[in-house]
C-alpha cells in the first residue's frame, strides 16, 4: 500500500484540507475560532500526512515558556536508570547552568518508539529550547529533527555530515589512548567492553581498534557488548567468566559504571586487578576514585561541556546557529592498570 504524500507546508495541507491556510494555523495551534470538526480533520489530514509544522517559526511568534527540557533517550540500553551515575553527574552540571541563565530545567527519560518522538516532543511546545543526554542509536532522529527546530543541543559524539549542533569529547581518540595505555602497561590479550550500537562507543572501540592495529594483528581486541546498567552489566561479566575460555590480561571499558563492574566481577572470580587484569574505564566519574582500586580511566570534562551546552542552546534559542563542539579527552591514570 502506497503511503500518502508528505506534506511539507501549511498551504499544500490547505490545499488538500480545501480551507484557507489561515484554518489550518488555527486548526492545528488550537488557537482563534474553528469549528470542531473542522479541526479534527485538518489534524487527521496533517497526521496522515505526516505533517509538523515549523515549530522554530512559531516560537519566534509566540512567548517563551522559561523552560528548557533535557531529553534522556534510551534506544539501545532501555534498562538504564535515571539515577545512573552518569546521568546524575551531567544533568547536576546542566542544572547549575540553566539556572543562572534564568531557566528552568524539564527531565523527561524517553524510550524511542517511534522515529518521530522527538518531533512530537518539539512540538508540544512545552519549553524553549531541548538538550538531549546521549545520541544512543537515535542519532539520525536527531539530524532530522534538527534540521527544522535551532534550539537543540546534545550531548554525544560528532561526525561528519551531522546536522545537529552536539558537544561532547572525541570518543575515537579517547579509545585510543585507552588501548595505547594496556599496551604500554604490557597487556597483551585485550578486550573492549561495551555495546558499539551506541555512536560514541562505537566511536570509542574505533579508536581503541585502530590504535591496537598499529601494534600488530596479534593485538586485535574482543568486542563483548556489555551493558551500561550495573546491574545488568555485573551479570554481563560474571556470566562471561563463567563461560567464556577468554581471559584478557587488559580491558578497555565503555564507561566507568562497565569499568567497576568488571573490577568487582573479576574480585569474586579470584582475578586480581590490575596484577592480573588492568581495567580502564571512560567518563572519569565520581565513582571513578571510590573503587578498589581507584579506576584508570578517560577523563571527558563533563562540567565543562554541560557549560557549553546551556551556552550552545541559549544562543540557539535566540536564533543564532553555533557549531559542534569536540573536547579533547584526558588519560587519568590510577591503581587499576
Amino acid at each position: 500500500m502506497t503511503k500518502p504524500k508528505q506534506v511539507k507546508n501549511i498551504a499544500e495541507l490547505a490545499d488538500i484540507a480545501g480551507v484557507t491556510a489561515g484554518t489550518v494555523s488555527r486548526a492545528l495551534s488550537g488557537k482563534g475560532f474553528v469549528s470542531e470538526k473542522t479541526r479534527e480533520r485538518i489534524r487527521a489530514l496533517a497526521q496522515k500526512h505526516r505533517f509538523r509544522p515549523n515549530t522554530l517559526a512559531r516560537n519566534l511568534r509566540t512567548q517563551r515558556t522559561g523552560a528548557v527540557t533535557v531529553l534522556i533517550p534510551l534506544g539501545h540500553e532501555q534498562a538504564q536508570h535515571l539515577s545512573d551515575p552518569f546521568f546524575m553527574t551531567i544533568i547536576g552540571h546542566l542544572a547549575d547552568g540553566l539556572t543562572e541563565r534564568g531557566y528552568e530545567l524539564i527531565l523527561s527519560k524517553i524510550i524511542p518508539n517511534s522515529d518521530d518522538w522527538l518531533e512530537a516532543y518539539i512540538e508540544s511546545g512545552r519549553a524553549d529550547g531541548v538538550i538531549v543526554i546521549g545520541q544512543s542509536d537515535q542519532a539520525e532522529i536527531l539530524d532530522r529533527a534538527a534540521k527544522n527546530y535551532l534550539p537543540l543541543v546534545a550531548w554525544g559524539g560528532y561526525y561528519p555530515g551531522q546536522s545537529h549542533c552536539s558537544v561532547g569529547s572525541d570518543n575515537f581518540l579517547g579509545g585510543a589512548l585507552a588501548a595505547n595505555h594496556l599496551v604500554e602497561q604490557g597487556c597483551k590479550k585485550i578486550a573492549f567492553f561495551g555495546d558499539p550500537v551506541a555512536l560514541e562507543i562505537r566511536q570509542r572501540l574505533e579508536g581503541c581498534q585502530d590504535a591496537l592495529a598499529k601494534h600488530g594483528a596479534k593485538y586485535e581486541p574482543r568486542i563483548f557488548p556489555i551493558h551500561l546498567d550495573a546491574e545488568l552489566s555485573d551479570e554481563d561479566i560474571s556470566n562471561l567468566l563463567d563461560t567464556d575460555g577468554f581471559r584478557p590480561d587488559g580491558i578497555v571499558a565503555a564507561s566507568d559504571v562497565i569499568a567497576m563492574s568488571a573490577v568487582a566481577a573479576l574480585a569474586e572470580h579470584d582475578i586480581d586487578v590490575p596484577g592480573d587484569v588492568k581495567i580502564i574505564g571512560y567518563d572519569d566519574l565520581p565513582i571513578a576514585t571510590q573503587t578498589s582500586p581507584r579506576l584508570t580511566t578517560i577523563r571527558q570534562d563533563l562540567k565543562d561541556g554541560a557549560r557549553q551546552m546551556v551556552e550552545c542552546l541559549v544562543k540557539r534559542i535566540a536564533g543564532e546557529e553555533t557549531a559542534s563542539i569536540v573536547m579533547k579527552p584526558e588519560l587519568i591514570v590510577r591503581r587499576s592498570t
